[in-house]
């Protein structure tokens, strides 16, 4: 194993904070939300949910992009072990306030009367933090968009949509951007003076080393270990169930799994780059993929999660593998031994089960870019559009020659225990028109082909028509418009 510290640093308040979880006595996964409140004066985040859905806890972390910049990335504090927050700066509300004047953002929400009870507020204003800073183009969807993974119970969410538009419409400079030069200052000195983190006690190990070929390294060594990347689903084992996490191996410090690459015929997409830059970085050769990220979870969820962890966590309802599955995705996996790679729709060995090896990680997604006529579509069924659990998802690609079907995938999610394919429905549209009628035909195929549970989120008759109808939906759009 690398030379390795039993501390974290950071910078909150201004100044570089040193966390010894030896000298200190806390656990590695002690949730950042928990760790802060435990302060005397950042009690304004806090606890609603714990499990990332209402927005209270947000606080932003800022950190070195690969240019040397500043990102600021608004994130669910009670999803977030202690370690990740490792040589990033940490802001909350507390810190918007300077010399007794309030930042522009807190001035219109006063303007504008957005709070009243004042529970959610400073969540609220902590994700439109990042968006001031990015001055960006802001219409009343996008920031209801944007601030989607926030819940109000008060105001109705008109004069928040209103000052998040007044304040984020004209960004001016802030004590922020004076401080900047500071601040990158530091956090350089914390990445260059930095080792792996190794903490054990109290009946836990946690590693989060710096270099892939150390995670390799002691991935072969020790099996048992817990991976996490983002943890955004593992943490909710910590906030909700109150476990105890044994063993965990941390990947987030690994920058050679936030890659991105474009090549002539494929993209590769490193397993730890987070949610919110992919959807980015995709959005013209791939817009479907895109599309499903932009409803993934949360501003929040997005900046945290990863693309291969949620491949890894195997769910019947995670919306990447139904997607990646119809664009023929690949995945990569290492080991010391060397790496292999397995086509996605073969990954998954049933339900929350893969074909990874003990000593094997996600490394790489790589995605073939599509052919010339193919049509790829994803769809989502669920109770609301933001962040929400799919009761049925489905993802679909066709290739037409003179109306005739000459390639035909069909792929669902919340229909069976793992993400399915529908191999006899498939078979009974290919080589045929791709008409109304043919389609109708199918679907009483599909209707057949898989058994559904009945659950909180539909029941199995509910699931059997949902399905059919995706299926008649993506015949009707692509009699309207062909895209990839």
């Amino acid at each position: 194993m690398e030379e390795s510290q039993s501390y974290i640093e950071f910078i909150l308040d201004g100044n570089v904070c040193r966390l010894d979880f030896h000298a200190e006595g806390v656990s590695p996964t002690t949730t950042l939300l928990k760790y802060l409140r435990s302060l005397p004066n950042h009690k304004g985040a806090k606890e609603g949910c714990a499990e990332g859905d209402c927005g209270a806890c947000t606080v932003v972390l800022a950190e070195l992009s690969q240019g040397g910049n500043l990102q600021y990335k608004a994130v669910n504090s009670c999803l977030i072990f202690l370690p990740v927050v490792h040589g990033k700066q940490i802001i909350t509300i507390e810190n918007l306030e300077k010399d007794g004047r309030l930042h522009p953002i807190q001035l219109a929400y006063y303007d504008h009367h957005a709070s009243q009870c004042g529970y959610c507020t400073p969540g609220f204003i902590m994700t439109t933090f990042p968006l001031y800073k990015s001055a960006i183009k802001l219409d009343d969807e996008k920031i209801r968009h944007e601030l989607a993974g926030n819940l109000c119970r008060c105001t109705g969410y008109k004069p928040i949509i209103d000052a998040t538009k007044s304040t984020c419409s004209n960004p001016t400079k802030d004590h922020f951007s004076e401080e900047e030069g500071s601040i990158k200052k530091l956090l350089n000195e914390i990445k260059n003076n930095s080792k792996g983190i190794y903490i054990s006690g109290n009946g836990q190990v946690y590693y989060s080393p710096k270099s892939l070929a150390d995670v390799l390294k002691y991935r072969a060594e020790n099996s048992d270990t817990l991976i996490i990347s983002g943890a955004t689903d593992i943490a909710l084992q910590v906030t909700k169930k109150h476990e105890k996490l044994a063993h965990i191996l941390d990947l987030s410090q690994i920058s050679e799994l936030k890659s991105f690459q474009k090549k002539q015929n494929e993209i590769s997409i490193g397993s730890g780059l987070p949610l919110s830059e992919i959807k980015d970085l995709v959005k013209e050769e791939f817009p479907v993929l895109a599309e499903m990220l932009h409803w993934f979870g949360s501003t929040q969820i997005r900046n945290l999660a990863t693309l291969g962890g949620n491949i890894v966590s195997a769910s019947p309802i995670g919306d990447s593998l139904p997607v990646l599955m119809a664009y023929k995705a690949q995945i990569v996996l290492q080991s010391v031994d060397g790496e292999r790679i397995v086509p996605v729709e073969n990954f998954i060995s049933g339900y929350r089960k893969t074909v990874l090896a003990e000593n094997e990680i996600v490394t790489r997604i790589i995605i073939p870019k599509t052919g010339e006529g193919i049509i790829v579509r994803f769809y989502k069924n669920s109770k609301r559009n933001d962040l929400d659990i799919s009761s049925v998802s489905a993802a679909f690609r066709v290739k037409l020659n003179q109306n005739k079907i000459v390639d035909i995938a069909i792929y669902y999610g919340g229909m069976a225990a793992t993400p399915v394919k529908a191999i006899k429905t498939e078979a009974s549209l290919f080589n045929n028109e791709w008409n109304k009628k043919t389609v109708e035909e199918a679907i009483l195929i599909l209707s057949e082909e898989f058994k559904p549970i009945s659950d909180a989120r539909a029941e199995a008759a509910g699931r059997r028509i949902m399905a059919g109808n995706l299926l008649l939906k993506f015949w009707f759009d692509t009699t309207k418009n062909h895209h990839r």
